[in-house]
């Protein structure tokens, strides 16, 4: 299958999003949490050692999407400053590594709009405006995931079943009814956010019994984006990682 996160065809490793990076940007985002302190354990000493260049691009990262939420665009200059003096020559990978994990995570396009004062803009990848619609401060961007939704029906023959959906998530480490430290509640945003702002049509199978459901691109998604632009999305996604399981998620297994 074209979309296979595991096997030759799935995603293989790559340099941007490393272990490291998605631990850091766990760590950042559980301390949000209220039940923080009940999803530490022993394991946590097993992890991987930190490594101070995907600290920058973690740091980048949490700057840009803070950039992204203020609807501000950001220099070279602002983004030097987090990376520090000491990592100046390593900026481009830092940049690059930081540009594509909000490209194939979060759906956020980074677009240099301003040679002569390296100024870029932070914009939604395949114009879809899920992002504009208010939320609340902690969450995170999630337009990645509602593409990587849409990405699932047309490949399933633009109608999936709901038990494909799930199949699907469970191997990106998105399970039902579980918090996802950067998607959120799952069943929340793809039954009722998506379908209440017209992304996705959620509907019952015909005469299933017990019911089924399934799912189709909304009259929204159409509007707003095309399936050879989400394809593409998908293709470069094919070729970089799921995101990894909380630690606490590993040790359980």
């Amino acid at each position: 299958p074209f979309l296979s996160p595991q096997g030759d065809s799935g995603w293989t490793q790559s340099s941007f999003s490393s272990p490291i990076l998605w631990n850091n940007l766990d760590e950042e985002l559980s301390s949000q949490e209220e039940s923080s302190s009940t999803l530490q354990s022993s394991t946590d000493t097993e992890s991987s050692p930190r490594d101070p260049l995907e600290d920058k691009v973690t740091d980048l990262v949490h700057l840009l999407i803070l950039k992204y939420r203020l609807k501000e665009p950001i220099t070279k200059v602002e983004m030097l400053r987090v990376v520090t003096k000491e990592y100046k020559n390593q900026f481009p990978v830092i940049f690059k590594k930081a540009s594509k994990c909000l490209e194939v995570i979060f759906g956020i396009d980074v677009k240099e709009t301003d040679t002569t004062s390296h100024l870029y803009a932070l914009v939604n990848s395949l114009d879809l405006t899920y992002d504009e619609i208010p939320t609340d401060d902690h969450s995170m961007p999630k337009n990645g995931f509602l593409i990587i939704i849409l990405g699932v029906i047309f490949i399933e023959g633009n109608c999936a079943s709901e038990e494909n959906i799930w199949e699907f998530l469970n191997m990106m480490g998105v399970y039902d009814g579980k918090e996802h430290f950067i998607y959120g509640e799952p069943r929340k945003f793809i039954t009722r956010d998506l379908v209440q702002e017209n992304y996705l049509e959620y509907r019952r199978v015909p005469n299933s019994d017990p019911p089924c459901y399934e799912f189709l691109w909304g009259p929204r998604a159409k509007a707003e984006t095309t399936k050879m632009k989400v394809l593409e999305f998908l293709f470069n996604l094919r070729y970089h990682p799921p995101p990894p399981k909380k630690k606490n998620e590993q040790a359980r297994k």
